[in-house]
């Protein structure tokens, strides 16, 4: 603000000024004092410039009032910790479903789309989340590809990239910073994209799966300051002691929020300033109908959390873990988003308010949202070259017997964590064969311009007991991910996913039986949240009748690419050793 913006607040918290909007009657929720009580909150235009005690209200002039009748208000919510296409919706669509809820501001990571188009996917999301009725802030992504060497994406960023992409607006600073083993070993790339944002006084958003002490200090020193891979409480507690910020998930599919509440509480730690709730993940269907942090809140609180400290979970601790200032809190001077809902047990939002304007009330918005119409939404960023079924099936140095083959076992049907596993398999004319197990194969296709790398291997335990299907919303590369037995299946599949510029097809017995399109970037729908639920909802069905038996059927064959998780994955160069950093020889 300037000067006379500034004089116009000053007038409007004297009342020498009308405020723009009074809201009366709040059940206020001040995150500062820990208090609940009855506020008139007095706004002009943007911004709050008066809070106060019903009984002590001198009445100031208001052009417009609104009676809250005693429900209650808190500061808008925040989101710590997201990714925009996993929701496979366009920001603005997102949008749509996600300011009903309460959410106001998130902060995104948009490595997907930067793994596939580079700045010009940074670009698009910057340009498609212009003018909402909500923050959408963004961080650079901070390793693409995820770990250098060890997968090929549609991009590489490096320091010199991000240094330029600080100055973009609404930047806070690096996205989760994933090559921990490149932190703590002080690798050269790490330290020197890590060095541009910390020279400048940016948010370094972490990623530390698995890490505990003196590796947990390291990488702590190392920069990074949060985490949202914490999957079990006890080890939220350690990081939270060593002043790590725990970005507490409750995704679509990781669902981590209770168990770290219930080890926070049992040590005591009734409110520690270090912890955030967080989506990471979630799909259309689940925001429509759980929630979004609103659904955070409510699963804190059922958990145990005192009901205000899982507001300023959701507000002010978010605000400060990234330098928001005048985010967070309904106090003078702060921007006037603000939600208010019924009670302190469900969070069922009733009226979002983005600086000072009603967006949306009682699920419905108000504020209308322009689709916007961008040239990379018409872009197929799909470019395989013409493959075989040949290419889809693994060689093997013997003609025909048994064959020891290491391959990628699933510790259980629900998690994402993989282990290393030698395996005793069929062989046919010189090639695996896996009908007569309960394995799958599983092909890594690069769908990026200028490469065509293939990498096969075997999975167990991922559940899948016929059929195929393949995604080009693969972590973190997001190239083409197949799972099958039947090769024939795979290779219908890849044309497809081809075909249709990516999204998540289906086949069996050389069909394809259905398919959801993500044709922008081959990750997001150009279709709205409803319709985009719908689909999501539709195949993630099929999958289950198929046998996978988590939470979100959809996003499994993602995990299998994600080599920033232990122990063991598969990219477009072969089976990766994550804890490691090497790639794994199957024969």
């Amino acid at each position: 603000m300037n000067k006379i913006e500034r004089r116009n607040l000053i007038k409007a918290s004297l009342g020498l000024l009308n405020s723009t909007l009074k809201l009366e009657n709040a059940n206020l929720i001040n995150v500062f004092s820990g208090e609940i009580y009855l506020a008139n909150i007095y706004i002009y235009k943007e911004f709050i410039v008066d809070v106060v005690q019903c009984s002590k209200d001198k009445n100031k002039p208001a052009d417009k009032i609104i009676n809250l009748k005693g429900k209650y208000l808190a500061p808008g919510f925040i989101d710590s910790h997201m990714h925009i296409e996993s929701t496979h919706l366009t920001p603005y669509n997102f949008a749509q479903i996600a300011i009903p809820k309460g959410t106001t501001t998130v902060i995104a990571d948009p490595h997907e789309i930067v793994n596939v188009l580079g700045e010009e996917g940074l670009d698009y999301m910057l340009q498609a989340s212009e003018n909402l009725p909500m923050n959408q802030y963004f961080l650079i992504p901070s390793c693409v590809p995820s770990v250098l060497n060890l997968e090929n994406s549609g991009a590489v960023v490096g320091a010199k990239d991000i240094e330029k992409w600080l100055n973009k607006d609404r930047i806070l600073g690096l996205g989760e910073i994933m090559d921990f083993l490149g932190v703590i070993n002080c690798e050269e790339r790490m330290e020197d994209i890590i060095d541009v944002a910390y020279q400048k006084g940016k948010f370094l958003q972490g990623h530390a799966p698995g890490l505990t002490d003196e590796k947990l200090s390291a990488y702590l020193c190392g920069g990074p300051v949060s985490c949202h891979e914490t999957r079990d409480g006890f080890k939220g507690i350690e990081k939270i002691r060593k002043g790590m910020f725990v970005d507490a998930r409750e995704s679509s599919m990781s669902k981590n929020i209770t168990s770290i509440v219930e080890n926070i509480l049992s040590k005591g730690l009734k409110s520690p300033r270090n912890f955030t709730l967080c989506t990471d993940d979630r799909e259309p269907k689940d925001i429509i109908e759980n929630g979004h942090i609103n659904n955070c809140l409510k699963i804190a609180v059922k958990a145990g959390l005192d009901p205000i400290e899982a507001i300023r979970a959701v507000t002010i601790n978010p605000a400060q873990e990234v330098g928001l200032e005048k985010l967070g809190a309904v106090a003078p001077g702060y921007f006037a988003d603000m939600v208010v809902f019924d009670n302190l047990k469900d969070f069922n939002v009733e009226k979002t308010f983005y600086r000072g304007e009603l967006v949306s009330e009682f699920g419905e918005m108000k504020k209308l949202i322009e689709k916007k119409e961008l040239e990379i939404e018409k872009r197929n960023t799909v470019y395989i070259s013409n493959i075989s079924e040949e290419q889809l099936k693994i060689r093997t140095p013997k003609r025909e017997g048994i064959i020891k083959i290491k391959g990628i076992y699933y510790e259980d049907t629900k998690r994402t964590f993989t282990r290393l596993k030698e395996f005793q398999v069929p062989v046919k004319d010189y090639f695996v064969d896996l009908s007569s197990t309960e394995l799958n194969f599983v092909a890594i296709i690069n769908r990026h311009k200028g490469n065509s790398n293939i990498s096969l291997g075997i999975v167990e335990n991922f559940t899948m007991r016929k059929g195929a299907v393949g995604t080009t919303y693969s972590h973190d590369s997001h190239n083409m991910t197949i799972i099958y037995k039947d090769p024939k299946d795979a290779l219908v599949i890849a044309n497809r996913l081809k075909e249709i510029g990516g999204g998540v097809v289906i086949g069996e017995n050389g069909i394809i039986k259905d398919e959801v399109n993500f044709p922008i970037a081959g990750m997001l729908s150009n279709e709205n949240a409803y319709d985009t639920g719908k689909n999501i909802e539709r195949i993630n069905l099929l999958l289950k009748d198929m046998g996978l038996e988590c939470d979100s059927p959809i996003t499994r064959p993602s995990s299998l690419a994600l080599i920033v998780i232990p122990e063991v994955k598969i990219s477009d160069v072969g089976i990766i050793d994550v804890s490691n950093k090497k790639i794994i020889e199957q024969f």
